[in-house]
């Protein structure tokens, strides 16, 4: 036995590695990124935002490997940002259940919409930059501003969401909302009567 997972691990060393989109270094850093900001107190809407983003790179540079190596197909792009950030499904195998509430005009998990916000910001803040160098004459407004427009737009988003409290559970039912209603079955509106 020992010799064939010797054998099977020679193979394996010696073939090349092929891209794999939803890898599990990604995943746990990740899920433990989230379980450290737990147990600093960090909102988990906020470690969302931030993961996304990670999740969005971690597509751009798969696309650019897969340019590197000329492979092209249809729908090449999306399908692979698509895989990259599915791998925000490893966060739910283990930490998270899945529960949607009402979130503006959508109806999902605040976790996972925050992950989606977080890579849209990433994503979009890259056309943003491109958008404005091409304004300016093909250069940079001021120097690593390709890196700050990002940044101030996720910190911006981390504090929004902190701020709105996106991903506080929402109450399962009416009787979970508190209200004033007096003890004794009074009527709450007193017009001086």
């Amino acid at each position: 036995m020992l010799i064939f997972a010797m054998l099977l691990g020679l193979i394996m060393y010696s073939t090349p590695a092929l891209a794999n989109p939803a890898c599990a270094v990604c995943t746990v850093g990740v899920v433990a990124g989230l379980s450290v900001a737990r147990k600093l107190g960090v909102d988990d809407g906020v470690v969302a935002v931030w993961s996304g983003a990670l999740l969005a790179l971690i597509g751009y540079w798969t696309i650019l490997w897969f340019d590197k190596k000329h492979w092209n197909f249809a729908f090449r792009n999306p399908i692979l940002m698509a895989l990259s950030l599915a791998i925000i499904a490893g966060v739910y195998i283990k930490d998270l259940t899945y529960t949607p509430k009402p979130i503006l005009i959508f109806y999902m998990d605040p976790f996972l919409f925050c992950t989606l916000l977080g890579a849209a910001i990433l994503i979009y803040s890259s056309v943003f930059y491109q958008w404005m160098k091409a304004k300016n004459g093909g250069h940079a407004h001021f120097p690593f501003e390709k890196v700050v427009l990002p940044i101030v737009a996720l910190a911006l988003a981390s504090w929004a969401v902190d701020y709105l409290q996106v991903s506080q559970p929402a109450p399962e039912s009416a009787s979970q909302i508190t209200t004033s209603i007096p003890a004794d079955g009074s009527d709450i509106y007193d017009f001086g009567q």
